[in-house]
């Protein structure tokens, strides 16, 4: 294992760096966390390759958030991605309940996190190889998947089920 390092930003540029960064770093499971993922670029061709790399070393992908009409309508590549490794990827929407929580992260192997404070602002921080910095993104993660329910769902149509 690598020595912890942990990284503060402030822009969308660092934030988009570092979510690439530990979207590299994942080998086995991806928790992610936003309200609506607008400024993740999963539907980037980019995260496409990376998550089908991902996908095929074996990892899984679990997304919670409040809505999914950003993804719906602007991540047709990612909405392809989900219907090709729906065995190895699950979505899931918050309940109103939930609303009001409004920071963002994604967890890689509980090792790596990235984290926005507020999702309305980019500064943030990420830890690589950070067992402890973890944590309470871990627990906030469990607990909101816990009290969500699936969403972005192929059918065999091929179309989304909500």
């Amino acid at each position: 294992m690598q020595e912890a390092r942990t990284l503060r930003f402030d822009t969308r540029a660092e934030f988009d760096a570092q979510w690439r960064a530990c979207l590299a770093a994942a080998r086995m499971r991806l928790d992610l966390f936003d309200p609506d993922f607008e400024v993740f670029s999963l539907g980037s061709s980019e995260a496409d390759a990376a998550l089908r790399a991902f996908f095929a070393r074996g990892g899984v992908l679990r997304l919670a958030m409040h809505s999914p009409a950003h993804i719906e309508r602007h991540y047709a590549r990612f909405l392809r991605l989900l219907r090709d490794f729906s065995h190895r990827a699950e979505c899931r929407v918050t309940p109103r309940a939930l609303h009001n929580l409004t920071d963002s992260f994604c967890i890689a192997d509980d090792l790596h996190v990235v984290r926005r404070f507020h999702s309305d602002h980019m500064r943030g921080e990420a830890a690589f190889d950070a067992l402890g910095a973890v944590d309470l993104p871990r627990h906030r993660f469990d607990a909101i998947w816990d009290e969500s329910r699936s969403t972005l769902q192929s059918t065999k149509t091929g179309l989304q089920a909500l």
